[in-house]
């Protein structure tokens, strides 16, 4: 898949069950009841999945998880079996050169045009999006020190994967679709990347949504993180909330589950070890956790590393 083509983002001109009707929501991408299969192995399984303005969302998800595959099909990249995506209230397909220009995608593998220097890629690509703002492509090559004039294809795979971002940056989109996009940077440049995608949101309030597996990264930034496993997005929430809101409970399972009865609480999806011999549960917990716990009931704080090996197991 070329991941820079002669259009600002080249959405396929048809497409498999993909809606042209706007949703009822002001969601910047909507995607309902997405079914994907590659022979008899199933990545997306009926999902349903919102993104609105103004949100930065990390999608967490084993590897092989279909993180790829549903951040393709969001963007009409990827033929559905079954399922409706929208953008900006539009079906993929039906999208104009003027809402195309509205997105940034940095895929996993960017295609550079290596024969290119980064000076001619970005004046290249300027021409397709009105918004394109020259000073910041500017700043962003100034400040992670981008040689201009130096082929492409002579750059590290740190300065290729900048110069990806930095061309997914310049035209100030409102929604930004990054596939690992800090893979390739070292610690300094993953937090420079950091700031810009902040400021981004708070500047224009941009919706962003990016995968990675660096969980570090992910807290300093995300403002929601969506937990995705068996083909689906099993969780998605406010970081801080879900940390705050979040324990893990373990004893005899019959007090567990009556104390989970008692004060309303919500245990979360996914398996987590059971002691058989002694009947003992443990379990991942969301609600209000200030109620007195019984004798042989204990409660922990959570980490986004224990939230990840629960949800996405």
């Amino acid at each position: 898949m070329n991941a820079l083509p002669a259009t600002p983002l080249h959405l396929p001109q048809s497409g498999l069950g993909l809606s042209t009707s706007a949703p009822a929501t002001a969601a910047t991408a909507s995607a309902s009841g997405l079914l994907l299969r590659y022979g008899q192995h199933t990545v997306l399984d009926g999902l349903d999945w919102q993104l609105h303005p103004g949100q930065v969302v990390g999608l967490l998800g084993r590897n092989g998880a279909g993180k790829t595959s549903l951040l393709e099909s969001l963007l009409g990249l990827r033929a559905l079996q079954a399922g409706t995506v929208t953008l900006f209230g539009c079906a993929p397909e039906r999208l104009d050169d003027s809402l195309r220009a509205r997105i940034g995608y940095v895929p996993q593998r960017s295609d550079l045009f290596d024969w290119l220097t980064p000076r001619q890629l970005l004046q290249y690509f300027r021409s397709f999006y009105p918004r394109w703002n020259t000073a910041k492509a500017d700043g962003l090559m100034s400040r992670w020190a981008l040689p201009p004039d130096t082929p492409i294809a002579r750059l590290s795979g740190g300065e290729q994967q900048r110069l990806a971002i930095v061309r997914a940056l310049a035209p100030d989109p409102e929604l930004l679709v990054l596939d690992e996009p800090v893979a390739s940077l070292d610690p300094a440049g993953r937090r420079d990347f950091l700031r810009e995608l902040v400021e981004q949101v708070l500047d224009r309030g941009t919706t962003v949504v990016f995968s990675t597996h660096i969980l570090s990264d992910l807290e300093r930034v995300a403002f929601q993180v969506a937990f995705m496993a068996r083909g689906r997005i099993v969780l998605q929430a406010p970081l801080d909330e879900l940390m705050d809101s979040t324990r893990r409970l373990s004893g005899p399972a019959a007090a567990v589950r009556l104390h989970l009865a008692q004060h309303g609480l919500q245990a979360l999806p996914g398996p987590l070890p059971t002691a058989a011999a002694t009947g003992r549960v443990q379990l991942l917990a969301r609600g209000d956790h200030t109620a007195e716990l019984p004798a042989d009931v204990e409660a922990s704080p959570v980490t986004l590393e224990d939230l990840f090996m629960g949800l996405t197991a």
